[in-house]
């Protein structure tokens, strides 16, 4: 149904300023699928720099990290979530899930004939 008004809505999270939304989830669910932050940088077409920067903002804000990273060898570095990274990502892709629900309820309220 091509032209068909949809709605549409970001989920970030803030504190004393924005931190988490769908860039950082992805992120995170790239580092846990690839292992490193390089593979997940080169996944995303992210710079490395970016990256650590965005991680960063969302431990200093949140109080605890989301990553552990171990310097490699010759077999190369790893990162992985951390129990707390983990439960919080899971937290926040429930809760975006909810809203999207949620939100399609509340559009046919307010649009029931698109």
């Amino acid at each position: 149904m091509e032209g068909t008004i949809r709605p549409s809505i970001r989920l970030t999270l803030e504190k004393e300023e924005r931190f988490f939304g769908p860039g950082v989830a992805d992120l995170l669910e790239l580092v846990e699928e690839k292992g490193s932050i390089q593979g997940a940088c080169s996944e995303m077409g992210m710079s490395y720099s970016k990256s650590w920067k965005i991680i960063k903002r969302a431990e200093r804000e949140l109080g605890y990290p989301l990553l552990s990273s171990h310097n490699g060898g010759t077999a190369g570095g790893k990162s992985e979530l951390t129990e707390k990274g983990k439960w919080f990502l899971q937290q926040y892709r429930e809760m975006e899930e909810a809203l999207r629900r949620k939100m399609e309820d509340v559009f046919r309220e307010y649009f029931p004939a698109e």
